[in-house]
Formats: C-alpha cells, structure tokens, sequence
C-alpha cells in the first residue's frame, strides 16, 4: 500500500539546514514545514534567521512568522498544527519535509503528545520567582524528581522548557514523558530522519559568522522593537535577552555580542546531546546533498512511493 513520507532535516543552530532542505524540496517539487519553536514568530525574522523572502518564493514553508510573540505556542499545540497540516499536504503529495533544530518540537510531531493542560499563572509565577532567586539549578533538581526520564531528555540550560514541564508535572500529577504517546507504529506515515552536522571548529564559525551576518541586517534594531515584550517565554532566547541585558546597562553591546555567539555555540552542543540518543538519525555534512537525495530515493523506493 502507498504510504506517505515524512523527512525530518534537523541538526544545530548555523549548520545550514534551511539551504539544504530548500534545495532537496525544490528537487523533489514539495513543501517545508518549520519545526524551529522561535521562526513561528512574525516580529523576530532576524534573530531566528528565518529563511529570506527570495527563499520563501523559491518553496512553500509553513510555520514561518505565521504567530506573533504573544501568542503561547508550546510543543503540544505546534505537534496537533503540524501534525493536522501533515493530513492534508499529503493528499497533495506523498512526500514532505520538515526541517528545524527544535528536538521536543520535532518529537511533538513524530510521537504526539496527549492534551497538555493550559498554562497556569500562579505556578508559572512561582517557578520563575524561584527561578530568579535561586537560579536555574532549584527547576532542574525539581524536574529531576517529578520526572527523572525526562529530565535526561530535555536541554537543562533552558529555564523556559523546564519551567513548563514542571507545570505540567504539577497540574496533571503526571510525569511529562508519560503524557507522550510515543505510538511511531501508529502513524499514518513513514519517516525519514537525516541530520546534518560539521566538525566541531568549522560549526563554531559558522555560528560566529552568522551573529555577525544577524548584527548587520539589523539584530540590535529587531531586538529594540520588542523590548517591551522582553517577559514573554518567546523572547527569552540567545540574541534577544543579550541585548536585552544591554540596554539595562547591564553588560556592554560588545559584551552582549560575545555572549551571543557564546551561547549560541552551547545551544549547538545541547542540541547535539538531544540527537545523539536518536539512533534513527542518519547523520551527513551538508555537503553530502547527493548521498541525502540518493538515501531519499531508496526510501521511496522501498515504500513504492515513486
């Protein structure tokens, strides 16, 4: 029976996944589904190099700058989107790709999760207060006893994601991971996950080099223009809470870059981290387009797809 394909193209921050995902889309004549938790946001284009409008004409993507950084989207509800979204372009063509560096996004999509309660304001506040006082080492401890499987899972520098799994832990009485129905053999189609990486110091600059392409397409002016939503959960990321700090004269804006391209570098190492336990990932080097479309092939083949 002909069965629909799903290809996952993820990998770190700065290693090129949008440039190779557009040119395998525009070969295979599909679309590209955004998995990136940050390029939802219309306000932010810079920050969360979002692919350039020349890009956007070449192949249709989804979940580009299609919320405002008000709106809470949250792992659960982009997993129900996309996953509704998958339903219909499939009717369209058997073959999609989805392309991001957003690992619990990603696995919302492929494992589903089951309804998650809404965010709760007295908890949240509560966690982000502790947070604040205490630093970041009282949210992993306590997701570590509400939830020692997905403690090992999740990015542990990430206050946002912690903050939330420990909501959810608390309000359902649950733990997070069993909220995940981690049914793959029940999906109505097949994956293909490839990942795309590079040696380390060829990573790092790359990552370098792409702060310094954000600075002068106008970071720090994107930045600037929404600094009164600075509290919101879509702004607390690398490059915008930097600046943030900057323009409280907390830190220098040369400091405020460095820590930037620093962080943005840890980001890369903890997304790696993620993966690594994955051993579903067939991994390349972005210049490996031909050996990706070759394993592509192989898999519709055998799928009798073509």
């Amino acid at each position: 029976m002909k069965k629909s394909l799903l290809v996952v193209i993820l990998g770190p921050t700065g290693v090129g996944k949008t440039e190779v995902t557009i040119q395998l889309a525009k070969k295979f004549k599909t679309n590209i589904i955004s998995a990136d938790s940050r390029q939802f946001y219309k306000e932010i284009p810079i920050g969360t190099a979002q692919p350039s409008p020349s890009q956007l004409i070449e192949v249709k993507h989804f979940f580009i700058a299609n919320y405002s950084v008000t709106e809470a989207i949250d792992a659960g509800r982009y997993g129900r989107e996309a996953r509704a979204l998958l339903e219909n372009k499939f009717k369209e063509q058997t073959l999609q790709f989805m392309a991001g560096g957003s690992g619990l996004y990603i696995d919302a999509v492929i494992d589903g999760f089951d309804n998650l309660p809404d965010s709760n304001s007295i908890i949240r506040e509560d966690l982000q207060l502790a947070f604040k006082e205490k630093g970041i080492q009282v949210l992993q401890e306590e997701l570590a006893l509400l939830d020692p499987e997905f403690y090992t899972q999740i990015d542990k520098e990430n206050p946002v994601r912690l903050i939330r799994a420990i909501e959810v832990c608390r309000l359902s009485g649950k733990k997070y991971s069993d909220l995940r129905k981690g049914a793959n053999d029940e999906l109505p189609f097949d994956v293909l996950k490839i990942g795309l990486d590079l040696p380390r110091e060829e990573l790092y600059e790359r990552i370098n080099r792409r702060v310094e392409l954000m600075l002068a397409d106008g970071l720090e002016a994107e930045v600037r223009s929404v600094f009164n939503y600075r509290k919101l959960n879509s702004l607390r990321t690398v490059g915008y809470k930097e600046f943030f700090d900057f323009f409280d004269g907390v830190t220098t804006r040369e400091k405020a870059i460095e820590l930037i391209k620093q962080h943005s570098r840890n980001y890369a190492k903890r997304q790696l981290t993620w993966w690594r336990r994955d051993k579903e990932i067939n991994w390349f080097e972005p210049s490996q387009i031909s050996q990706i479309e070759n394993l592509i092939l192989s898999k519709l083949e055998k799928e009798i797809l073509l």
